[in-house]
């Protein structure tokens, strides 16, 4: 509490006014704790509060005891008609293919079948033209002279007339693949021969013995209208020979041709002609 004012003196009226506060005093000391009061009157019941998380499962319980066996019941039904049939359902959904099953044993033979129909005619197969080119011929004269071809005028086969046996030029029907070949009887003089093909040497033999045989074969690539023979040196260089004992041959043969063009036709040139079988058949 703050200090007592000063006394005051009575007014002229008599009544009382109240004078000026005083200066607020200093706080006094904290008073010591109050007793509990009385218990108030209990207050309403509150809202229902949100359902609470499920708790985890218990422990499993132990089994309990079997129990005892009871009384036999008797059967006192009667077996009922049969009920009307039902109405077909709808078809259900198509199930999931299942996975495939084990191989199974391999089955007997069946019978054979019934011929089928004759198919429709395929279409034509890659073009195989029948050409065909061929020739074996035998010297005619012994001691052929040089340069030029050696006549083999004794045919034994030239179906298809592409070998002169006069001039003794072959000249290639088609583009293609030939085999020559030649089989000389040596006798009395050296022989030097050659194969030529267009005025060009292919191969040369030579054979030093007085009594022999000179042979060779090749095989070469034609255009249609080449032209191939045989051809000795000179005259101390041809003993090409031939008797009724032995003979000396000049064969050859198409092996196969390129493409399905048309052969040439059988016919020679004249001499002098386009084509012809004009040049110079020297050795070289």
């Amino acid at each position: 509490m703050g200090p007592q004012g000063a006394e005051g003196t009575c007014p002229a009226s008599c009544e009382s006014v109240q004078g000026r506060a005083g200066q607020p005093g200093i706080p006094g000391p904290a008073g010591a704790r109050g007793l509990p009061g009385v218990a108030g009157p209990p207050g309403t019941t509150g809202t229902k509060g949100e359902t609470g998380h499920m708790g985890s499962p218990g422990v499993p319980g132990t089994n309990g005891e079997k129990g005892e066996l009871g009384a036999k019941g008797e059967c006192n039904c009667t077996n009922g008609a049969d009920g009307a049939d039902g109405q077909q359902g709808i078809r259900g959904p198509k199930g999931e293919q299942g996975e495939l099953g084990p191989k199974g044993a391999v089955g007997l033979n069946g019978k054979k079948g019934d011929q089928g129909d004759l198919g429709m005619t395929g279409i034509p197969g890659p073009c195989s033209p029948a050409i065909q080119s061929s020739f074996t011929a035998a010297l005619g004269t012994i001691y052929p002279l040089p340069d030029k071809p050696v006549p083999f005028t004794q045919v034994i086969t030239n179906r298809q007339f592409h070998f002169d046996p006069i001039i003794g030029i072959y000249r290639a029907p088609v583009n293609g693949t030939y085999v020559f070949s030649y089989h000389l009887m040596v006798f009395n003089k050296v022989l030097k021969v050659g194969l030529f093909h267009n005025f060009n040497s292919i191969v040369k033999t030579t054979e030093p013995a007085l009594l022999g045989t000179a042979s060779h074969q090749v095989v070469l690539h034609l255009v249609m209208g080449d032209r191939v023979w045989l051809q000795v040196k000179d005259n101390i260089t041809n003993g090409m020979y031939a008797d009724n004992e032995s003979r000396s041959t000049f064969s050859g043969f198409l092996l196969y041709p390129d493409s399905c063009d048309l052969p040439l036709f059988r016919d020679f040139p004249p001499a002098g002609a386009p084509g012809g079988d004009e040049g110079n058949y020297s050795w070289g």
